[in-house]
């Protein structure tokens, strides 16, 4: 990455390779497709001095400008709002989010988000947060949905961001999430390879379609009991709403998930019993591979003891260590 010296700014300049504009953009940014998307929407992606769309088509050898760093939101106030922390160093978070918060501002949720907790405490501390995702999203580096419960990244620095969004891109980031459904999958173990993309028939889920963006989806039963199963998942990618719709796909919608097909789960359940349980990656700070996990919350430990399912694979209290070092 040749880093071009602006005030204040963390501007990379260089010179285009043929095909896609987003492509070229994530080659000269050395960043992923999804982030270089997001900075094209943005307007700090430019080609030749101007904007142009994701999609377009370049000859080759075109100047790319990228501001990887967003201007601050003023519109964007910190709140405090309590979170969890699972680990903390001086680059990264790793927060313990609870079901119903919602993790950056969008239509509806202009406050009380996970990213105005974020500014809030970074300001209670005097730190800073991550600014190369895009307006509105300091420190974020992935998304967990409004009822998904668990472990979710977040970035200091810059360098961290990046750092952390290069790791999703490589898929070297190792994700497992636990999962009660309905029924039965075919096998005790799986992969489930299927296109993801919006669903013609209702444009406010996503569904398997021909056409959508590849997503793989790999599980593991961990038991079953009374028509229901509890999934480990190991997404591959990371599509919107992937996990719901792979499941939904295979006729195993997840229970309380009523949008993607889903009842009321055991003991009266009426979110999703989808929970974030674990995470592995590479600590931006010196690479050395770290795990942290988060026990179900208690509404679903309330909903998995009501299914009468029992297993000794679920993370145990909240917390993170280095990877073969002592606990």
């Amino acid at each position: 990455m040749s880093d071009a010296a602006t005030v204040g700014d963390r501007v990379v300049t260089g010179a285009a390779v043929s095909g896609r504009f987003d492509l070229a953009v994530s080659a000269v940014a050395e960043i992923s497709r999804a982030h270089a998307q997001r900075l094209i929407s943005d307007g700090r992606a430019l080609v030749d001095g101007r904007r142009a769309r994701a999609s377009d088509r370049l000859h080759g050898g075109e100047e790319i400008r990228v501001e990887l760093s967003a201007p601050p939101d003023p519109t964007l106030h910190g709140e405090s709002i309590p979170l969890q922390i699972a680990y903390e160093d001086a680059s990264m978070l790793i927060v313990d989010k609870p079901a119903g918060l919602v993790v950056h501002p969008s239509h509806g949720h202009s406050t009380g988000t996970l990213v105005h907790a974020l500014v809030g405490r970074a300001e209670e501390r005097g730190e800073q947060l991550g600014s190369i995702a895009g307006v509105g999203r300091p420190g974020i580096v992935h998304r967990l949905d409004k009822q998904t419960s668990g472990l979710i990244l977040v970035a200091k620095t810059d360098a961290a961001q990046a750092s952390l969004m290069r790791q999703f891109g490589a898929r070297s980031i190792e994700k497992e999430y636990l999962a009660l459904v309905r029924g039965a999958p075919p096998a005790p173990r799986g992969r489930i390879e299927a296109p993801v993309g919006r669903d013609p028939r209702d444009r406010q889920r996503m569904a398997v379609v021909v056409g959508g963006r590849d997503a793989v989806t790999e599980y593991e039963t961990l038991g079953s009991a009374h028509g229901h199963s509890l999934l480990a998942l190991h997404p591959l990618t990371g599509r919107t709403h992937q996990l719901r719709a792979h499941l939904a796909y295979l006729g195993l919608p997840i229970d309380g998930d009523t949008r993607y097909g889903g009842r009321m789960g055991p003991g009266g359940l009426e979110r999703q019993f989808l929970h974030a349980a674990r995470l592995t990656l590479d600590r931006p700070t010196d690479g050395r591979r770290l795990t942290a996990w988060s026990e179900l919350s208690p509404d679903l430990s309330a909903s998995l003891a009501a299914s009468g399912i029992v297993t000794d694979r679920l993370p145990v209290g909240i917390g993170a260590a280095v990877v073969g070092e002592p606990g």
